[in-house]
């Protein structure tokens, strides 16, 4: 079985990761056991390399990677449709 996560780049201040809170939290109950949510607070010192290592540019920023690759990336408020279908299209 492949490895397949979903890495969520956040900031307390941005509203639109707000909204998308939620729906992180979903996906990530929905998915459990097949999916791993790992989030960044980009104003956390201690998470610099990783948004420097994602050239991470606005907030908020998913990527999808499968066996450590990025295989998509979405940049702003998404749908959980929208994530749901990229994460299922990996998956399957």
């Amino acid at each position: 079985m492949s490895n397949v996560t979903l890495i969520d780049f956040w900031a307390a201040w941005c509203g639109p990761c707000k909204v998308m809170h939620p729906i992180v939290e979903e996906l990530e109950k929905e998915y459990s056991g097949k999916l791993t949510v790992t989030k960044y607070d980009v104003d956390d010192p201690a998470n610099q390399s990783v948004v420097q290592k994602y050239e991470v540019m606005a907030m908020p920023t998913y990527f999808i990677e499968k066996d450590g690759e990025v295989v998509q990336q979405f940049v702003g408020a998404q749908s959980k449709k929208t994530l749901a279908d990229a994460i299922d299209k990996v998956l399957s």
